[in-house]
């Protein structure tokens, strides 16, 4: 929206203004405050992840660097690269053996998982991939989460007690584009339903998800990595304009494209406009885990059983704990990915404040359980009744 104009309180799909739209894609001097940058790649920062140890580990300069994130997402280029956020991908493989075999499986059986933007065909996706992954290979879980730098990337930008979500994507060879979108929670909306909620809002929904992903191959150009339109977060009704033939057309023109290497990860603004790529290769079979990551004030896009999750997962960081293969922080960044970190909504009849404002979360309990060394079934009926007591 051009500053000059009055505040509008309610977007129209048919006000969308492509002349606007464009002027909010002019690059600022943003660069300049990128500190801890590696390069600037087609106006996107990279980030190498093995160069960010030291501040990640110091309280000041992890406020600075996490800073500098946010307003990457918000007013900068509205995405940034992790480069190398697994230097060993081995964790990776062994995530992409076990997706391979939920695919393989859930083809067997019938099931055909549509991807929202694309037409069904050469692509598969997996559903809830974080729960499926957890409860099928949990010491696989626990090695690929245990990423202190995806927590950090995720408290950046939504603050703590946020939820992990992932769907893998598989482009084959071949595969078809995605057309350009916005995501959830808004960009899942009619462009009717959009309308139906006031500017404030749309302005607020980006703030309730951080969209990633984590290339579990190498992304050549050919291959299809995600088309990114710089800058495209800051146009306020882009929920309603993404659209349009105008607009499309201009993203077309003008997107650009990161290659990735396995074991690298790129981090957007749900605001975004983006889509996936077009795999143009006849070999490489694309595949990323879409990490959808959600707000504690927002309602996620998928349901988890992370009751059973806690349960499987926690022998398997007691047993890395007490043979001290996995640090204090690594296990830290395993139980934000999987167990509810947000004590509410609960039942305060049953599960009533204690010594504070607010129950003990299942965080809270995990982290309680692991420092006390608690036995995997003490843990187990703990963490049952806890879930029990909030409900109705």
């Amino acid at each position: 929206m051009n500053a000059r104009e009055p505040q509008r309180n309610w977007y129209r799909e048919q006000d969308c203004s492509l002349r606007e739209f464009v002027s909010a894609l002019e690059p600022r001097r943003d660069g300049d405050g990128l500190r801890f940058a590696a390069e600037t790649v087609d106006h996107v920062p990279v980030y190498d992840c093995r160069e960010l140890g030291a501040a990640l580990d110091d309280a000041s300069r992890r406020a600075d660097l996490q800073a500098e994130w946010a307003n990457v997402l918000h007013a900068g280029a509205g995405v940034l690269v992790f480069k190398r956020v697994y230097t060993d991908t081995a964790p990776v493989d062994a995530a992409t053996a076990v997706f391979e075999s939920i695919i393989r499986e859930e083809r067997e059986a019938g099931i055909a998982a549509a991807d929202h933007f694309a037409k069904a065909g050469a692509n598969d996706r997996i559903w809830n991939a974080q729960e499926k992954l957890c409860l099928r290979a949990p010491s696989v879980f626990a090695s690929y989460f245990a990423r202190p730098a995806l927590v950090a990337m995720a408290e950046a930008w939504l603050g703590p007690h946020f939820q992990v979500t992932s769907q893998v994507n598989v482009v084959r060879p071949g595969g078809q584009a995605q057309q350009a979108h916005r995501d959830y929670h808004l960009g899942f909306q009619t462009a009717g339903e959009a309308e139906r909620y006031p500017a404030h809002v749309h302005a607020m929904s980006p703030f309730l998800t951080l969209q990633g992903a984590v290339a579990h191959t190498d992304m050549p150009v050919e291959s299809g990595p995600t088309k990114l339109l710089p800058f495209s977060q800051r146009y306020a009704e882009g929920y309603l304009a993404w659209r349009r033939q105008d607009f499309r057309d201009y993203f077309e023109a003008h997107y650009v494209q990161l290659p990735l290497e396995k074991g690298d990860a790129v981090f957007f603004s749900p605001a975004l406009f983006h889509a996936a790529g077009e795999n143009r290769t006849t070999s490489v079979h694309r595949m990323a885990n879409l990490l959808q990551i959600s707000s504690a004030y927002g309602r996620a896009m998928e349901s988890l059983n992370r009751t059973k999750m806690c349960e499987v997962l926690y022998p398997v960081l007691l047993d890395r704990m007490r043979t001290q293969r996995i640090t204090p922080e690594e296990a830290d960044a395993v139980i934000a990915s999987t167990a509810e970190g947000y004590p509410f909504p609960t039942n305060l009849d049953k599960d009533p404040p204690q010594g504070g404002l607010a129950p003990e979360s299942q965080q809270g309990l995990f982290r309680r359980a692991l420092t006390e060394s608690w036995s995997a079934d003490r843990f187990a009926a703990a963490v049952r009744d806890q879930s029990g007591r909030r409900e109705a």
